[in-house]
């Protein structure tokens, strides 16, 4: 059977509440990575879409499962990105795409802010099987690419993999860029190389 034909066709309604959705959870992202999760409120989001909060209710029940929906979709971002990168890069090379591309997306404000320790949109990412298989594949990925790195030599191998990791994700949502950015003075491209040269380099004269 041709696979097209396999295919379920939305109805007007469906395709229309999806259309919704996907707005608001763009909106949401974008509130995220302006102010927080904190700061964001429900009535904004709405305001923000265009449409009543209670409308908004009926996609998501809470403000922590708005912040989780942005937050699964960045990370399915991340996973598209991860499989996209060129398996003919050395480790290291792809190490540096990838935080290449984080900066990237924060400085295009599409990065949502990470939760603190404490939050409740924390403990409802840990409770979300979506968010947490994705991380752990993004996580295994680049695990695999810092481990091949270091027995390259291109990586310090004495740095516990796990805190390569970790300094990688902090480019996601590093202060540095919207200090540079806002000081006016570089292009976006210009600030993702200075930090770059930062992460990857070091401070120390060569």
């Amino acid at each position: 059977m041709n696979r097209a034909a396999t295919v379920v066709k939305m109805s007007f309604k469906e395709q229309m509440l999806q259309a919704r959705e996907d707005a608001i959870v763009q909106t949401v992202n974008r509130l995220l990575a302006e102010k927080g999760f904190d700061a964001m409120t429900v009535d904004e989001v709405a305001a923000s879409v265009g449409i009543a909060k209670a409308s908004l209710y009926k996609h998501f029940p809470s403000k922590e499962d708005l912040a989780a929906a942005a937050m699964v979709r960045v990370m399915r971002r991340a996973q598209d990105f991860l499989a996209g990168v060129a398996l003919e890069l050395s480790p290291l090379e792809r190490l540096r795409e990838v935080a290449r591309w984080t900066m990237e997306v924060q400085l295009a404000g599409e990065m949502p802010s990470l939760p603190s320790q404490n939050s409740s949109l924390r403990a409802a990412l840990m409770a979300s099987k979506d968010y947490l298989d994705g991380l752990m594949q993004v996580s295994d990925t680049l695990g695999g690419w810092i481990e091949a790195a270091q027995k390259e030599g291109a990586l310090n191998p004495a740095l516990p993999p796990i805190a390569v990791l970790y300094t990688l994700y902090a480019r996601a949502c590093d202060p540095v860029l919207e200090f540079l950015k806002s000081s006016g003075q570089h292009t976006d491209a210009q600030i993702v190389e200075l930090v770059m040269s930062t992460c990857f380099e070091g401070l120390n004269a060569r």
